[in-house]
């Protein structure tokens, strides 16, 4: 019997095994990897099954609580269904163009509620920070003199201030958010009546430029229509360029015909709502100022490190520490977005009125700034939000009071009415993530 010394790749105790070639041609004793399988997202690959898979895709998204801004969508169907036939003037070009323009206020502060409600937080402020800034406003501009851009400056830094004040004793401190935002609502809204003095109401100049925010219309009716051509084309441009990169990285992306079909869906209402103002007084400045800010939050929070950070912290701060994510400083700025918003909020509330007085910020303001962040499709439980859920959320709240001030209905009934949607909107939440939970994805 012949012996002789083990070549490599032969174990001494005679176990076969596979032994492949390295590129140079020498022998490998390693075993050969196997490639790993590619991870396909499932709603792609069914949306490449033409309608059937895309029914095949909205029913997984059903079963798995993935609703996403399905529900207020319909909501808002109905709402308009519903008044319309109690009050045929509910629809018209007047009704529907004042109804995006007095959504504008409650809208820009809850894009600041948005980002908060991600943290999985809460800011009870907001509305007394609001009616601060524009009590600030007012003074400064009226009272003193002061040159009313500076003026409006100065009242959005205020705002951010006392944002970042909540944030610092709530993410250095470790004051819980809901005891400190309760201290401001308390201690700006007394700091409001101190600014305002002895009067308790300023009017603002007609002519000026926060009275223009809700008062002013392009009247040319190219305005609406480019607007909404700009929407429908940069749309286009960022899915064909998102689908671009997909394929560069060889992941999967979504089709032609899928791109083509949603900038047709987002043409219908883009277009119908400038129809609408042009039937009217024309494309409002509420209407483009708050569409750009939804646009930008949108961008910040999808787009940028930050707002995966922010997402980041919502989901599991501890987790989000342990990557090295800065919480306190993530914590601390969006509640300075939230205080920016209120006092952008508060401004476009004081042009509403052309004066800032003591009820400003008050009444349901806060409730309904909450709300519409929640009815829109924003998580109370942290971790999932878009800004676009306050525009939506906004318009059903407005949707409703405007339908019962057309009704002639009480404050009373309006109240039960929005708090019994929020309830609705909050159930659905808290039903969709049991089912994700439940299917696995949460």
């Amino acid at each position: 019997m012949t012996t002789g010394t083990p070549t490599e790749g032969t174990p001494t105790d005679g176990t076969p095994v596979d032994v492949t070639k390295t590129p140079d041609g020498t022998s490998d004793g390693a075993a050969a990897p196997e490639a790993p399988a590619a991870t396909v997202d499932p709603r792609l690959l069914v949306r490449q099954q033409g309608f059937a898979g895309y029914l095949e895709d909205l029913l997984r998204r059903l079963r798995t609580g993935e609703l996403g801004s399905i529900p207020v969508i319909v909501g808002l169907l109905v709402i308009g269904v519903v008044f319309q036939l109690q009050d045929s003037a509910f629809l018209s070009a007047n009704n529907l163009s004042n109804l995006f323009v007095q959504s504008a206020g409650t809208g820009l502060i809850a894009v600041g509620i948005v980002f908060v409600l991600i943290l999985g937080e809460i800011d009870l402020s907001v509305g007394s920070v609001s009616g601060m800034s524009a009590a600030v406003l007012a003074v400064l501009n009226i009272n003193h003199g002061m040159n009313e851009v500076l003026a409006v400056l100065l009242a959005i830094l205020t705002g951010m201030a006392a944002g970042a004040v909540h944030g610092f004793f709530f993410a250095r401190i470790g004051v819980p958010a809901f005891v400190v935002t309760l201290a401001g609502l308390l201690g700006w809204n007394g700091l409001m009546l101190q600014i305002l003095g002895p009067s308790g109401t300023i009017n603002l100049d007609d002519d000026g430029v926060v009275a223009h925010l809700t008062n002013y219309y392009f009247s040319d009716k190219a305005a609406a229509m480019g607007l909404a051509t700009v929407c429908v084309v940069a749309f286009l441009g960022f899915s064909l360029l998102d689908q671009r990169r997909r394929k560069a990285a060889d992941v999967p992306s979504r089709p032609l015909s899928e791109i083509l079909l949603r900038t047709a869906v987002l043409a219908i209402p883009a277009y119908a709502a400038a129809a609408v103002f042009n039937s009217y007084k024309g494309l409002p400045m509420a209407v483009v100022i708050f569409l750009g800010v939804v646009v930008l939050g949108d961008f910040v929070l999808r787009r940028t490190s930050y707002g995966r950070q922010v997402f980041a912290v919502g989901g599991s701060s501890e987790a989000a520490g342990r990557a090295g994510i800065n919480v306190p400083m993530v914590r601390i700025t969006v509640y300075a977005i939230a205080g920016t918003m209120a006092a952008v909020g508060g401004l476009f509330f004081a042009s509403q009125i052309n004066a800032a007085n003591q009820s400003s910020g008050a009444g349901s303001l806060l409730m309904n700034c909450i709300a519409a962040a929640v009815i829109g499709g924003t998580s109370l439980f942290g971790g999932r939000g878009k800004t676009w859920s306050a525009l939506l959320g906004a318009l059903v709240i407005q949707s409703i009071n405007s339908g019962m001030a057309l009704l002639g209905t009480g404050s009373a009934l309006r109240d039960m009415i929005t708090g019994a949607v929020l309830l609705a909107a909050v159930v659905i939440d808290s039903v969709s993530r049991r089912t994700q939970k439940t299917a696995g994805r949460a």
